[in-house]
């Protein structure tokens, strides 16, 4: 798996004068990583961070040994995001031309780009679903197609932020479960805290920091006393 590598990170928004993030430092390299946290408590940053969308004020981001700030074209190729709202990653008409497009970049013309397109919306489930207008997919598809966009180019890592905060349980139970076949490392941010079961790894971020790192159980139990105390 690569190893995340988050050392003194600090960042702060322009026009902001408090940092949303306070020197974090981490190392990540389990199969399966869950950050939970309340609104406004840094985890989507941190998460926007590791595959260089954010660049830190302070310290640094390594994906595998590469540093998001001096190599940020191949720390995109390691590493895959999902958006909470798989509308912000739609940007093609049919399903399977917004899945070629993630394969723009690659070497791949005709009869071969057909066929890894095809081989992917199968495995999501959306094989059918091809030349259908994508922003007219249901909720729990657009989803599929979101993540099926990201894994057809092969990342070494996936980040999800909130995958399932706009869906069902049922829609957010088969997202999880495809996401627990998955041989890629997964870090997922969650308020859903009954999909990190299973997870090898939980970190709690509160007012910009982490305040638990622990086995999903011992971080689910840290994160409620929080949201019971009120921090």
């Amino acid at each position: 798996m690569p190893l995340i590598e988050v050392e003194g990170v600090s960042h702060t928004y322009a026009g902001r004068r408090r940092p949303v993030l306070h020197d974090i430092t981490v190392r990540l390299d389990e199969h399966r990583i869950g950050v939970i946290g309340a609104n406004g408590s840094g985890k989507s940053t941190f998460a926007r961070l590791l595959n260089g969308l954010i660049l830190p004020d302070h310290g640094s981001v390594r994906i595998a040994g590469h540093d998001t700030r001096r190599d940020g074209k191949r720390v995109r190729q390691l590493v895959g995001f999902c958006f909470t709202d798989p509308d912000a990653q739609i940007v093609m008409p049919t399903v399977a031309e917004d899945v070629a497009f993630s394969l723009r970049r690659r070497d791949l013309r005709g009869t071969a780009l057909r066929a890894r397109v095809a081989e992917t919306l199968a495995r999501f489930g959306l094989a059918e679903h091809a030349d259908h207008p994508a922003h007219l997919l249901s909720g729990g598809q657009k989803q599929l197609l979101a993540l099926a966009s990201v894994l057809v180019t092969e990342p070494a890592l996936v980040v999800m932020d909130e995958p399932t905060t706009l869906l069902d349980l049922r829609n957010a139970r088969q997202i999880m479960t495809l996401v627990a076949g998955l041989g890629e490392q997964v870090v997922l941010l969650t308020h859903h805290l009954d999909l990190l079961a299973g997870f090898d790894r939980v970190l709690v971020f509160e007012e910009g920091r982490i305040v638990a790192d622990a086995p999903p159980d011992q971080a689910i139990d840290r994160y409620q006393q929080l949201m019971r105390t009120g921090g």
